[in-house]
């Protein structure tokens, strides 16, 4: 028997709904990716009939908390936006 989904979340876009489903893919929650744009040819199609992502109505819940937590900054990637001085030779 299969499993029964739910609708978490609509976006406008397919790379904004891939990016989610990673997420939750990373928290072992399975997702899908449900879009109507005649198999990629009418990406327009996104206007009238939005990219949804879809997980088992059990974990539903669960994902709707994992994408609407905030970010946790813990200063990953900071050496990447700031020079690091004490390498520099004056």
């Amino acid at each position: 028997m299969a499993a029964q989904m739910q609708v978490i979340r609509e976006f406008l876009n397919e790379m904004d709904a891939l990016v989610a489903r990673t997420v939750l893919d990373a928290h072992q929650i399975p997702a899908v990716v449900l879009r109507d744009d005649a198999g990629g040819m009418l990406p327009a199609m996104h206007l009238l009939f939005p990219v949804r992502l879809a997980v088992r109505v059990g974990d539903a819940a669960q994902a709707l908390a994992i994408l609407d937590a905030p970010v946790d900054d813990d200063g990953i990637g900071d050496a990447w936006r700031e020079p690091d001085h004490a390498t520099e030779e004056s």
